[in-house]
């Protein structure tokens, strides 16, 4: 029988190509998937502060107008979203950056 030779091309081919796809596919899909991951649930966690957010307003309304009437704890809630939308309204431009054009 014939002694096969050390050089077997055909592995040596199939290995580089194997390699080259797994390097590809951990330069590629791999971090894909990590981003999709991470995005879906900074999505679920977004959507479960907003619903956090919106009970404890409620909760907060309700423990006002049980206190001291509901007409009271609408003007008290009015106040204070009136006076956060009035602070953020005054942040909506830095002091550095100039106005806007008016069109």
């Amino acid at each position: 029988m014939t002694d096969r030779p050390r050089n077997d091309y055909p592995a040596k081919i199939a290995d580089l190509l194997e390699k080259t796809a797994t390097r590809i596919r951990s330069l590629t899909v791999e971090r894909a998937s990590v981003a999709v991951t991470w995005t879906a649930l900074g999505l679920v966690i977004a959507t479960l502060a907003i619903i956090a957010v919106i009970w404890l307003l409620v909760g907060f309304f309700r423990a006002l107008g049980t206190l001291m009437g509901q007409e009271l704890a609408y003007a008290v809630v009015g106040g204070i979203l009136l006076i956060v939308g009035v602070f953020l309204w005054m942040k909506r431009f830095p002091k550095d950056e100039t106005t806007p054009p008016q069109e």
